[in-house]
């Protein structure tokens, strides 16, 4: 399986459903990304994006939302609980799935850096990927927010950021793009309208305050439950858990006789985090979550790719529509460039590999993780195309727009296996320049990854095939028809 990480970027809109949708649907349309949680909040008027995303296009789909975001969200008419100085606030990426926060840190500073030259939004990194270390701490780059970050860009060389104009965007702000690993975002809902109380409380259980350790706390006052609420942040809730965060709470609440009224935990929240809370309030002993919580147990033979391969065979296998043979051409097309990229990799170690030939194969592994990563979202991509042909289908055969969504879904359901197509050729082509320097130890890998997307750029030319048939607008049906073929016969020249 390759690497992957988390991204979790918050934007500075939490009421207009539409532009939240836009942005969301920004990072979507990036190949390989998948959309993990969306967590809006009216009196925060903030949203939480949280999605998955191969390390060679999470820097893309980071810049994706930033640059979506920057055209709808204005911060001079944005009004919210929750301290921000932009459109886009925050853009951490955070380690998963065989991923280090090395390669986190790369991502930050190469989103970071095309942020603030495409987009002129000024840029500080924080955190694990922060330059300086007073740039660590969230709240310290953030403090000022919009309004007071405007006045002191390019008049404090404190706040000279790390990529883009020394000074505000006038309408997108600033942004923080961070590396970390994984933190809890915890709020408490508390029955009572003292502020006052709340800010010393908020001081005081804080790890700046003297409170605490890696706990971040702010008061915030909640006008849609008239109550204040304590949004906490758990930096490491291995050394402050959410359990002890809420018997310190209860600790200074009581004398007071505030009731805490419920909890949040706001966007994905580790499994770990709420198996330590449960295991310290139960005080049970000696108690091992490798091998005693059931889920635990089953992902982890799940997530080997031995069971990955045989879920998807068996689904091909059963009589359901879907997934089929365009699905399989994406599968097909993804194994081609993951043997591929395996044959370059090897290859690049030999130390007997001439240094003049380097940079060219370095730069066709990494475009072959890029086509990777596309073809891995043609799979589902095709599968969801059919699923809207279908549900066209069952629109009554009276109703007129039944026509026009069962003609608009064939030509979408066209066009996915048109584009898996086009991205083997491209993949194919790549490879074949340089046949002759691969290392013979892998020749019959290299080999079989040029047969692997052959039979993608095969399967999915069929598909485009059986769906133009159905299409009354001849014109587009000839065109892709021709241009698939086209790849086919450059996949025969190639071979020739």
């Amino acid at each position: 399986m390759g690497k992957f990480v988390e991204c979790v970027p918050n934007f500075s809109e939490g009421r207009d459903l539409s532009k939240i949708n836009a942005i969301v649907d920004a990072a979507r349309a990036v190949p390989g990304v998948l959309i993990l949680d969306v967590e809006k909040d009216a009196d925060h008027n903030r949203t939480v994006l949280t999605f998955m995303a191969p390390v060679e296009t999470a820097a893309d789909a980071m810049f994706a939302v930033t640059k979506k975001a920057a055209q709808l969200i204005d911060l001079n008419h944005h009004k919210g609980e929750h301290p921000r100085m932009g459109a886009t606030d925050v853009a951490p990426f955070i380690p998963v799935m065989d991923s280090t926060i090395e390669d986190c840190i790369k991502l930050a500073e190469i989103a970071g850096e095309r942020i603030g030259r495409e987009l002129n939004i000024p840029v500080y990194l924080y955190d694990r990927a922060a330059k300086f270390e007073h740039r660590r701490d969230l709240a310290k780059v953030r403090k000022g927010q919009f309004e007071g970050l405007r006045t002191e860009i390019g008049v404090n060389p404190e706040k000279t950021p790390d990529f883009g104009p020394n000074h505000i965007h006038p309408t997108a702000g600033a942004m923080a793009v961070g590396a970390r690993n994984q933190i809890v975002n915890f709020n408490v809902n508390l029955d009572t309208k003292d502020m006052d109380f709340a800010k010393i409380l908020a001081k005081k259980i804080r790890t700046s305050g003297g409170g605490l350790p890696a706990l971040r706390a702010k008061e915030i006052f909640l006008e849609s439950k008239g109550q204040v609420q304590m949004s906490t942040v758990l930096t490491d809730y291995k050394t402050t858990s959410i359990k002890r965060v809420m018997d310190e709470l209860a600790k200074e609440l009581a004398p007071k006789n505030i009731a805490i009224t419920g909890t949040e935990l706001i966007g994905l929240t580790t499994q770990d985090a709420l198996t330590d809370y449960a295991v310290e309030a139960l005080q049970v002993k000696d108690f091992k979550k490798e091998e005693q919580v059931l889920e635990t147990k089953l992902l982890k033979l799940l997530s080997s790719w031995q069971a990955g391969a045989g879920l998807f065979v068996d689904a091909l296998a059963n009589t359901d529509p879907t997934p089929g043979g365009g699905s399989a051409a994406g599968v097909s097309g993804a194994m081609g460039c993951a043997l591929g990229q395996m044959a370059l990799g090897i290859t690049l170690r030999g130390k007997k590999l001439d240094e003049a030939k380097k940079p060219a194969l370095r730069s066709l592994l990494e475009s072959l993780g890029g086509h990777k990563a596309a073809l891995q979202s043609c799979v589902s991509e095709d599968a969801a195309s059919f699923d809207v042909f279908m549900e066209a289908m069952k629109i009554p055969k009276d109703d007129p727009e039944r026509k026009v969504k069962m003609q608009a879904a064939l030509k979408h359901a066209a066009e996915v296996p048109l584009k898996t197509a086009r991205l083997a050729s491209e993949a194919m082509a790549g490879l074949s320049v340089c046949a002759s320097h691969v290392s013979p130890h892998v020749v019959s890998d290299y080999r079989s990854a040029r047969y692997l997307l052959e039979a993608a750029i095969r399967c999915a030319a069929e598909n485009v095939f059986i769906n133009a048939e159905g299409l009354e607008d001849k014109v587009f049906a000839e065109k892709i028809t021709a241009e698939v073929k086209g790849y086919i016969s450059s996949c025969e020249a190639v071979k020739a």
